[in-house]
Order: C-alpha cells, then structure tokens, then sequence
C-alpha cells in the first residue's frame, strides 16, 4: 500500500487533515448585543447579567471590576486605582478617566529620608496614596452608566458573602497567589492570614472563599445615599485613616476627603487608517504610541510578522521610546512634559534614524524634547544607579456602540496588609515616584499622582470606533498591547490571531516599581517565533531570555464593527495556560 493510500485511508474519518499550527486556540466570539472580555469568568458573567438586565457597557465594566477585585485579589483590590479610557455611542470622541492615586499631602522627600529610606517603599503603608478605584468607577457610573451602585454591585455583594471558588492562579501564581505567600502572611500580616488561610494554611483550588468584611462594605456603600461620600469622607475613610495613623502612615482622612477624579482628553497619533488612544502622560500609555511611530517610521508594514528584522525593530524602538518615558514622563499637572514634541512626527522622524537594523544597541538614549533632537547629552540624563507586579482588564462593547477599556490594578495581596475591618489592602503604587533629584518628573511631592503601568487602550479605524484591548503586565503591560496592536493595524491579524501570536519584552530601561532597575539589552522572549529567527537577533548582539511558551502577555479585547452590527471579544490563551487567572470572554 502506497503512502498516499494510507493517507487516504486513515483520513476518511479525519475532521481536518490540514495543519492547525497556525490556528488559534479560541473560536471567534462574534454577536450583536454584547461583547465582555476580562480575566475571570465570574466578573464576564457579572457584566453579561448587567447588560442582559437593560444596563450599558458602562454598567457592566463598573460590575466586573468590582467582582475583578474580589475573585482576583492577587492582581487587584478595590484599595488600588482603575484607568479608564471610554466611547460614549454616537460620538467620535473618546474621554480619559485618570483613575490613578495621590499622594497624601505630608509626602515630600524629606518624610522618607528622615525615616533612612532611599526610596518610597516597595510596600508597606508608607507608599500608600488614596484608594482610587472605586471614585474611578464612581464617576463613570454616575455620568455615563444607567443603573445605581446597588444594582452593578450586586454579583460582587453576594460572591463576597457566600464565596468564590479559589482559582488556579489565586492559589499558586508565581510570586503573587497565596501559597508563594503564606509564610508572610502568617509572620507578618495576620489580617490577610485570616482572610486567606484556613489554620496557617492555603486553601485548596475550589474550596469558597469568602469575604464577609467587604461584603459588609460593599452592603454599607449600596445603602448610602451617596456611595462616594460615604466611601471618602464616611465610615470607609475614618477605618482607612485610622490603619494608616496606627501604622505610621502619610494617608489621612483629609487627603481622602480632598481627592477627586480627573475626566481628560486623552492622547493619540494615526498610523494609516488606525487612531490609537491612550491615557495622558501620567501612565505609560504615550510610550506605545511613541514605539509605534518609530516603527511606522521604518515601514514595519512592509516586513514579515515575527520574523528576525520585525522583532529587532520591536526591540529598539521600544528602548527609544521608554527612555523618554523615563526621562519625561509624569503628572502633567506637577511637572512640565513635552507632549507635544514627544508625538510630533518630526521628532519620530530624528527618532527613528537612531535605530540600527544590524546591531543592538546597548545604550539608554532618551531624545532632546526640549529642544526638539533626537539626543540628549548624557548630563541631563536621569539614569538610575542601578540602571545596569500586578494588574487586570475589562473590556466591554455594547449593542448601541458604547465602549469601555478598564485597567484596574493595585491593592493586591503581595505588597500589603488586608485592612480587616473592610476586607482589602492599600495600594502602594506610590513606590514609583522617586525621591530625587529635586527636578525629576516623577519626584514624589504633595497631592501629585505617580505615573503609572497602567494603560488601556481604544482604537479607531477608518475614523469609526473600532476595539478597546488591554492587559496587566507592569512595565510590559505597554509592550504587549503595542505588539498587539501592530499585529493588527500592520499586518492584518484578526483578534485571535494577534491575541495568540509570539510576543516579547525587553527590561533595558529602568522599571516604574522601586528600585527602579533595568538589565540593559535583555530580552524575553516566547520560543515560538523559531530557532532562526532567535539565533539571528543573538547575532545582532541581543541578550535573549527564553520564557516558556504562553508567558508573553494577557490581552483582553473586545470590538465593533458598526457598519455590520457586528461585535467581538477575545481573551489570551496564556492567562490559564500561566496560571495567573481564568481568563475568560462572551459575545452573543
């Protein structure tokens, strides 16, 4: 018998005899009345319900990040922050909501060095600012959404009181889940030990955890007749106020009392027919856009995706333009930053000229924006001495084209106490600020927000509304979405494809988190891009870090094509397969 008939024969009750190596993992979620994308199932299901209940997208983003925040404690609480990038349905504008903290007002230089310290702490409740999430979350409720607190409240009230089963990676992420901290716990934070362990112990995968303290919270808030006035200036705050007093903290009851959400117009550039928008300069957002028009600028449309010249381009244009996130970036209302230059085409055009297609270079290279160069002399260069953590997102799109991009962070179990009374921790985002020198964007000073990772994303295409898409990661965060959204806007992917193809990341510049290092010309990368293409970027002088295959990134994305009716949502493959979080999407 030939090959061929063997083939033959073996296939007649075959379902596909061709390849599936380049087919994606998830099917395409398409439908046209809702599109809900987030990294729990459980928060998809509270948003699904809202929508399905009458409510907006708005509604129902508001609603899963308030289950995100319990079901996922490791990536977020509501003591952390939540940016927000919106579409209201009919309008062409998309609105920035800074859901990023502030700084109490004693926070000045002089109040942690007096203490020894070198740096905002990396936890801890010195490096607590206000809890900014929950007026994030507020204020899109109350100007754009349609139901009240009570009613998108409702899925986390009753998972916080009766429980969730314990995830995978709630369980056992690396670094973040509960068995990696244990020990401290039960050492050190006995509010947290008793809300996560059971006698000194982790729970097993499955078993219900619940949370009676914010539940109680949650149920205090839904009965209020003002949710944010009870949560900064009621009983929430005085319980807030009080850890911190005990604690030896900055926060007080006056800096809760004062704080307030900005509504911003957010930033953009287009690349052909795409518009990209992202937060101001406070987040990491306008570093994607940079990396992206560097690369436009050297015609990666016209190369191979995933092949040896797209990844060096990647990689350097990224170490361009998060240099200048480092040396110019930080709250705009603080600190003078030179948007303007940073996103002008002219300056991408000296920008890009820098990048060599032969070789790596090993060099932090923020451009000249004051005077409009593309270096800047190396004596006005804020490089940190040792040059040399957690997150989640929603998207949802609703049947009358209202699109929501929520980036919740902070809060998480890792870096500090659970307050009991109340059933979370603080952030500490405040450790990205620096202490000095004096005239650094991002040294930390009263009131002022520290720029942050945090970074959702909403594009246009053809000037109609298009996708929002995000994903946690950290310094990567912006790295990830950037590929993604090349993957797309340059190559012609669809969701899943670029959802599910190779990425990577580079740690050459200095990282937002104290201590602020980098580990110049390293790159980590998926295996999946190919021996060849790995083997030629060693040659051009990178240092590559192999990661494990499905590592790279956590997109989220949820779209609409208005013109069809037509929407999508798509999730990543490597939340489940990293063991970070049931990463989930629904479309109908």
């Amino acid at each position: 018998m030939s090959n061929t008939q063997q083939t033959t024969d073996l296939a007649r009750r075959a379902y596909r005899v061709a390849p599936t190596d380049s087919t994606p993992f998830y099917p395409r979620l398409l439908g046209r009345h809702g599109a809900v994308a987030s990294n729990s199932y459980l928060s998809v299901n509270a948003a699904v319900d809202v929508l399905k209940a009458g409510g907006n997208a708005f509604d129902a983003a508001v609603a899963a990040t308030l289950v995100e925040g319990l079901v996922n404690p490791q990536m977020h609480t509501i003591g952390g922050e939540c940016p927000i990038l919106l579409r209201l349905a009919g309008e062409s504008r998309v609105i920035a909501v800074n859901g990023n903290t502030a700084a109490p007002g004693a926070a000045m230089p002089e109040a942690f060095t007096r203490r020894g310290l070198k740096d905002v702490p990396a936890e801890g409740i010195l490096a607590a600012g206000v809890p900014a999430a929950f007026s994030a979350l507020m204020t899109v409720l109350t100007r754009w959404g349609t139901m009240t607190f009570r009613d998108v409240s409702a899925h986390a009230r009753e998972l916080a009181a009766k429980g969730f089963p314990l995830s995978d990676g709630l369980h056992h992420q690396h670094k973040y889940g509960l068995v990696p901290l244990r020990e401290k716990f039960a050492a050190e934070w006995p509010g947290s030990a008793k809300l996560y362990l059971r006698n000194g112990t982790v729970p097993a995968v499955g078993d219900p955890i619940a949370n009676p303290a914010l539940a109680r919270m949650y149920d205090y808030l839904a009965s209020a007749g003002d949710p944010l006035a009870a949560f900064y200036k009621g009983d929430v705050a005085a319980e807030i106020a009080k850890w911190s007093r005990e604690r030896d903290g900055l926060l007080t009851r006056e800096d809760l009392a004062r704080f307030e959400t900005r509504v911003e117009a957010p930033v953009s550039l287009r690349f052909g027919e795409f518009e990209l928008f992202k937060c101001g300069f406070w987040s990491q957002g306008p570093a994607e856009l940079q990396a992206l028009a560097l690369m436009w600028q050297r015609g990666i449309q016209s190369m191979q995706p995933g092949s040896a010249d797209h990844c060096h381009l990647l990689i350097e244009a990224m170490k361009l333009a998060f240099a200048d996130r480092e040396q110019y970036y930080g709250d705009p209302t603080l600190a003078w930053v030179p948007a303007d230059v940073l996103l002008s085409e002219g300056y991408a055009k000296e920008r890009a000229a820098l990048i060599d297609m032969r070789h790596s270079n090993l060099d932090m290279r923020p451009g000249d924006a004051r005077r409009n160069a593309a270096l800047l002399p190396d004596d006005e260069k804020f490089t940190p001495k040792e040059w040399g953590p957690g997150t989640v997102h929603v998207d949802v799109v609703d049947a009358k084209g209202n699109i929501a991009s929520f980036t919740p962070s902070g809060g998480w179990l890792m870096s500090a106490e659970v307050m009991e009374p109340l059933g979370f921790p603080l952030s500490v985002r405040m450790m990205t600020f620096y202490l000095g020198p004096a005239h650094h964007p991002n040294v930390v000073a009263p009131f002022k927000r520290p720029r942050t990772t945090l970074t959702p994303a909403l594009a246009f295409k053809g000037g109609k509304p298009w996708m929002a898409f995000g994903t946690m990661g950290g310094d990567n965060q912006g790295q990830w979405l950037l590929q993604y959204f090349a993957y797309r806007a340059a190559f012609g992917m669809d969701m899943r494809q670029a959802i599910e193809a190779p990425r990577l990341s580079t740690e050459h510049f200095p990282g937002f988190f104290a201590p602020h290092r980098g580990a110049p010309n390293r790159v980590r990368i998926e295996p999946r891009f190919g021996t060849k293409v790995l083997d030629e970027l060693r040659r051009r002088g990178h240092e590559l870090d192999i990661a494990p295959d499905w590592t790279e990134g956590f997109v989220s994305a949820a779209e609409i094509d208005e013109a069809r009716g037509l929407l999508e949502a798509g999730c990543d493959p490597r939340g489940p397969k990293s063991e970070c979080f049931p990463a989930f999407a629904y479309c109908w």
